[in-house]
């Protein structure tokens, strides 16, 4: 009988060891999110689940055209496209971005603009009409959704805090059809 019993608290601990094991990965490195919304289509779609790596900056520094999940003002959680870096100027014109002066493709954004029939997928601006500043202000960044006529980003709620940032969309796994490694 004592057998018995101690077989089950090895059990015992060994699951309640799994279930904290399990709730730290969770909790500090990777959580899955649910795409709300069109904002990033075409390459993300409304429904579909992610991964989300969390320490993806604490070891690095964000990239330009990264897909990162923030805490936005309105108390939700954003998922959109780095466009610009702490001290970058950024403009639009003639549906082209340019960082600090400089073109720079998109590549991500050909195919809809391809078969976009209502002109311009983004429209002109300056960063200083944006966010009343030249440049990216230091410890911010600047986000945009892939779907630019239907995307409540920078251009609506300013520079996002880097503290601001869950982490880095690395994986879209459900719907089985839609799985996808991010660059």
């Amino acid at each position: 009988m004592a057998k018995g019993k101690s077989e089950s608290w090895e059990w015992m601990k060994a699951l309640v060891i799994a279930l904290l094991i399990a709730a730290g990965i969770r909790y500090f490195l990777f959580a899955p999110i649910v795409v709300d919304g069109e904002s990033m289509m075409p390459t993300l779609q409304n429904g579909d689940r992610m991964i989300v790596n969390k320490v993806s900056y604490d070891i690095g520094e964000p990239k330009r055209f990264d897909i990162v999940v923030f805490n936005a003002p309105e108390g939700k959680d954003y998922i959109k496209r780095i466009i610009g870096l702490p001290g970058d100027e950024i403009e639009y014109k003639d549906d082209t971005l340019y960082v600090n002066g400089k073109k720079v493709p998109e590549p991500y954004l050909k195919a809809y603009k391809e078969s976009n029939q209502n002109g311009n997928l983004t429209y002109d601006f300056q960063l200083s009409e944006q966010i009343g500043t030249q440049t990216v202000p230091k410890g911010h960044i600047f986000v945009m959704g892939d779907n630019r006529q239907h995307s409540k980003d920078s251009r609506n709620i300013g520079a996002v805090q880097m503290d601001a940032i869950i982490g880095k969309a690395n994986v879209v796994f459900w719907p089985v059809a839609h799985f996808n490694v991010l660059e």
